[in-house]
């Protein structure tokens, strides 16, 4: 029988260019074993007794060198199965503002960067879930919806 764990978290980072919102894709090392070339959100693991917040700070900072002006606890959850590990995969996925002119620093996890439309954004994402959660950024946090207000962490 599978188990159930949450031990990753996803960061959708956005800023705004002339008061238009752009999203941060970054996309893994064409020499990575797992999913090279693939285009994605900031994507990390949790560690051993940290808590789910923690880790994305962590990540973010990590996989972009960049620290966000503004942190949301997204209301969604990225739920997907990895069958060589026989485990359901639970990712709570948060959100995180830059300032204009921010540029990240990438790690050696990722060789590119590029800031889309979300809608541009959405296309080039290849796991569903993650196209979900920012679906989910744009329409709620970014777009100012009530939602912003009460999920902000700083």
């Amino acid at each position: 029988m599978p188990s159930t764990v949450c031990n990753i978290i996803e960061v959708c980072t956005f800023k705004f260019e002339k008061d238009r919102p752009q999203y941060l894709l970054l996309r893994r090392a064409p020499y990575l074993k797992r999913h090279p070339g693939i285009w994605q959100l900031v994507t990390g693991s949790i560690e051993s007794e940290e808590r789910a917040v923690d880790a994305a700070l962590r990540e973010l900072r990590e996989e972009t060198g960049l620290t966000p002006s503004g942190f949301w606890n997204v209301p969604y959850v990225d739920i997907f199965f990895d069958h060589s590990k026989d485990l359901v995969n639970v990712c709570p996925v948060f959100a995180a503002q830059v300032e204009p002119g921010d540029s990240p620093k990438l790690s050696k996890e990722h060789n590119k960067f590029d800031w889309l439309t979300a809608e541009d954004a959405e296309r080039r994402l290849v796991w569903p879930g993650q196209r979900s959660g920012l679906r989910i950024v744009n329409d709620y946090i970014v777009r100012g919806e009530k939602a912003a207000g009460l999920m902000r962490i700083r």
